[in-house]
């Protein structure tokens, strides 16, 4: 854990575990947090993450971003497993939750707060302590519950509306709720922009009671394993420079699909395809 003292102030603040994934090739780091992280850095921002998660977790992709970390015994941990219906997934241990308390003092002013709980670990009061920022929210992990066997299922969430009402931003894919639409629709009456993101078909924007969809292009899919991260990371930070969520969501919306070619944290994006989809932007 960092000694606070030591600690810069810094662009992109993430909240939320650091996951350990158990996947055919081993146990890597993921979660919200990690994806997230990595591209903000990747697009120039300086990152840091508020975390909880055990000393033996591989963290050598994270080495050079700050990180506040609440000692756990155990990480979160997930095992995906991919069918012909569709993801089954199972969560085998949970670290302790985050609060406000975690929070060093040189970060609590930080420009762009991404809330990305994957487990119901971040503190959903959390949304008033940062009122000078942009805070952006993946709530997957408070969309989620999980039985005694650790299978995974979406679930009610009873503070949805206190929640999103203080966010600048939600981006969140239609798996998050079992693809109801019912649900988004209920969601994006109380969310300043909601972004649902579709997987191949792209994502739509609500904004001003107006919706809006951006279609992907077409790539060899090999892995999606933190797509939606990617897509919010970049959603938030160009949203909070130009205040355009169509501009911010054409972005976002290609730089996730370049992500899908490859496995793993190397689909967080390279210069070049940033740059490739500055160019598209503005053409």
């Amino acid at each position: 854990m960092l000694q606070q003292y030591f600690l810069k102030p810094i662009d992109y603040l993430i909240i939320g575990h650091i996951a350990k994934d158990i996947t055919p090739e081993g146990k890597q780091i993921g979660g919200t947090a990690t994806y997230a992280a990595l591209t903000a850095r990747a697009l120039g921002l300086r990152a840091g993450i508020v975390t909880s998660w055990a000393v033996d977790a591989p963290s050598d992709e994270l080495s050079d971003i700050p990180i506040i970390n609440f000692p756990s015994e155990v990480s979160t941990t997930f095992e995906n497993i991919i069918t012909p219906e569709g993801r089954i997934q199972y969560i085998y241990d949970i670290a302790p939750s985050l609060g406000f308390n975690l929070i060093p003092d040189t970060w609590r002013n930080t420009p762009i707060v991404h809330l990305g709980p994957i487990a119901q670990e971040v503190d959903s009061t959390l949304i008033r302590n940062f009122p000078s920022s942009f805070i952006g929210i993946s709530p997957q992990g408070w969309l989620r519950n999980w039985d005694e066997q650790g299978r995974v299922t979406s679930c009610e969430w009873p503070e949805a509306s206190f929640v999103l009402q203080g966010a600048g931003a939600v981006v969140m894919s239609m798996e998050d709720v079992d693809n109801q639409e019912s649900r988004i629709e209920e969601m994006a009456a109380f969310c300043h922009i909601l972004v649902v993101t579709e997987g191949k078909e792209g994502s739509r924007v609500y904004w001003n009671g107006d919706v809006r969809r951006f279609s992907a292009p077409k790539v060899q899919e090999i892995d999606s394993t933190g797509a939606g991260d990617i897509y919010a990371a970049a959603f938030f930070t160009r949203l909070h420079v130009t205040r355009d969520p169509w501009e911010a969501a054409r972005f976002a919306t290609t730089l996730a699909s370049y992500s899908v070619t490859r496995c793993g944290l190397d689909g967080i994006p390279t210069d070049e395809e940033i740059k490739e989809c500055m160019i598209e932007v503005f053409e």
